[in-house]
């Protein structure tokens, strides 16, 4: 399938309760989150806006992302520069993304996308930072260096340590409040 196929099927199905996403030639189907992770995506919000003013953790932007740029990803948030996506259309350009953050769900299908295929669509755009908040683990998983097609470096910390996030974010994360937002 190519990517403008799937955009005019996405478009076609236009519900506000499911997102649609294209990694690696397959869809996926994305459904709303729960309150904890809209909470999660909350505290996030907060934590790059006090220390990084610069720049904004966008909701549920789309992106065109992995090699050649055919697949579309809709991330949990999207930090860059304020102003990044203004005239762009549902699925952006990933030049000016800093970090990319995913948090689990408790479906099977959106988990293996968070966990394996969401990595590498992300380190084939070289976006610069990948957090993962893996609600099932209780950790953070932080996937930095994107080099030929994978994040060569991986930090992990358990929930209640506080992480640093490398440049360009230039962050720490306090992961203490993640407890709360878990099953």
């Amino acid at each position: 399938m190519r990517a403008e196929d799937f955009e005019r099927i996405a478009l076609a199905a236009g519900r506000e309760d499911v997102r649609m996403e294209f990694l690696h030639g397959r869809i996926g189907v994305k459904a709303a989150a729960d309150g904890g992770h809209a909470e999660v995506i909350r505290w996030v919000t907060g934590q790059c806006l006090q220390q990084r003013p610069d720049l904004w953790l966008y909701a549920g932007r789309g992106l065109r992302v992995e090699t050649g740029r055919e697949g579309r990803a809709r991330a949990d948030g999207v930090l860059a520069p304020d102003g990044s996506f203004a005239g762009q259309g549902e699925w952006a350009a990933p030049d000016r993304v800093v970090m990319v953050v995913e948090v689990t769900s408790y479906e099977s299908d959106t988990d293996r996308r968070d966990r394996d295929e969401k990595p590498r669509a992300y380190a084939e755009t070289d976006i610069p930072v990948h957090l993962l908040i893996d609600r099932d683990s209780c950790e953070v998983l932080v996937h930095s260096e994107p080099e030929d097609g994978q994040y060569v470096s991986l930090v992990r910390r358990p929930f209640g340590k506080t992480v640093a996030l490398p440049d360009p974010v230039g962050i720490s994360l306090d992961t203490e409040p993640f407890k709360a937002w878990v099953r």
